[in-house]
């Protein structure tokens, strides 16, 4: 392939990743807890003889907005929101993982878990779990938790030097690649849960935006290809 279809091709890779990324927003508009994503992208400059320079586009990362998303107020004690920053650890299958979305619930044993089945962690490690006694349910600012019954335990609430270099698993869920850090001061929301911070309008409209451009790259390489077919068949035709 030559350079400018290289270079198309790119344009056409990186546009078609942004639209999945904007797809992928839009989708998780109403999942709490959930971070908009964007694509990084740069160009990469190459000479080309006289020509002078090219430039080609590169995917570099995904950044992703770590701004809250509205708090929903919903009455039930067992949803859980955070004000500023901090996450809620749960432990999965695959090992601790940090979530936003506090959207809990008891099992049939009481432990605290989340939409999911998995355990939310307290302060020590291990399983919240309640008593068949404990009725009334009473989460603090600083993830103290009990009941009428006395002190239940405490959330684990960490937060990272770098959240950005959190990974993703899934629309609600984060694996660390740095250590965990309690939280000195979490700010704990009983009642209310954090909605996702996208915003429809914003990404349909540059999801409308990045189709039209795909579209028309798609429809430059369609002219650059039949220019360099029509210039072979000329070719052709003089040597026969």
């Amino acid at each position: 392939m030559d350079q400018p279809g290289t270079i198309l091709l790119s344009r056409l890779s990186s546009q078609l990743r942004a639209t999945q990324v904007m797809a992928n927003n839009i989708a998780n508009a109403d999942t709490p807890g959930f971070r908009a994503e964007r694509p990084v992208f740069a160009s990469h400059m190459v000479r080309a003889g006289s020509r002078g320079e090219l430039a080609y586009a590169v995917d570099r990362a995904t950044w992703r907005s770590m701004a809250p998303g509205p708090l929903a107020t919903t009455g039930n004690p067992l949803d859980l929101a955070l004000r500023g920053d901090g996450f809620f650890a749960i432990e999965t299958p695959r090992g601790e993982r940090y979530t936003r979305a506090g959207r809990f619930t008891l099992d049939a044993t009481g432990r605290l878990t989340d939409s999911d089945g998995n355990t939310v962690l307290s302060a020590d490690g291990t399983s919240l779990t309640f008593a068949p006694g404990d009725t009334r349910i009473e989460v603090l600012g600083d993830g103290s938790v009990r009941s009428e019954n006395g002190p239940v335990g405490q959330l684990r609430i960490v937060g990272f030097a770098d959240p950005q270099r959190l990974r993703p698993e899934g629309a609600r869920l984060f694996a660390a690649t740095d250590p965990p850090q309690p939280l000195a001061r979490p700010q704990v929301v009983q009642g209310a849960v954090e909605g996702s911070n996208v915003s429809p309008i914003a990404e349909i409209t540059g999801l409308t935006e990045e189709v039209r451009d795909f579209q028309f790259a798609a429809q430059f390489a369609e002219r650059e290809a039949d220019r360099q077919q029509s210039a072979i068949d000329r070719i052709l035709r003089r040597r026969n």
